[in-house]
């Protein structure tokens, strides 16, 4: 997940969806800009990491309510590498998802979702939780055993894209 910009139903509705599917792990990409999220993502049944955004003004307000600490996170899963990263500085993802260290580079930023082969790469933009930009809340939902990445809408429930890796 990805940019929920303080949007406490929409967060509330990828906690369902995630608690729903037996998620083992929610990564959020960036810009939650409130503590008070904290709230929301608490209810979550499976741990929570992420990365610092553009807009998370409140970075100690939210080390100390959800333990975010940094701007990239790499992860292991299942024998995948992962690195995420906000996306505000493009060079940055081009350099991870070019470095060959990672099966996976999840962004936000752009609040628009996508996934895309960069290499031996597959880069996953979850689009935005919050709906503001693009008038579509999505999460991105990685079955690391499976090796697949679907992008799912969450009013709808609709599949928007998906891929093997």
């Amino acid at each position: 997940m990805s940019d929920t910009h303080d949007n406490l139903p929409a967060i509330a509705k990828a906690v369902e969806l995630f608690n729903e599917r037996n998620v083992e792990l929610v990564i959020h990409a960036g810009d939650y800009v409130a503590p008070f999220v904290a709230g929301e993502l608490k209810k979550l049944k499976a741990p929570l990491k992420g990365v610092f955004g553009n807009n998370d003004g409140e970075r100690k307000g939210l080390h100390e309510t959800i333990g975010i600490y940094d701007e990239i996170l790499e992860i292991e899963a299942d024998g995948m590498k992962i690195a995420v990263t906000h996306g505000t500085d493009e060079r940055v993802v081009r350099a991870l998802a070019r470095s060959r260290l990672y099966d996976v580079v999840v962004v936000g930023h752009t609040h628009r979702y996508e996934i895309r082969e960069e290499g031996r790469t597959i880069l996953v933009n979850p689009g935005e939780v919050c709906g503001y930009v693009t008038g579509v809340k999505s999460v991105a939902l990685l079955d690391t055993r499976r090796r697949e990445v679907q992008i799912i809408n969450l009013d709808t429930g609709e599949l928007l894209g998906a891929m093997s890796i």
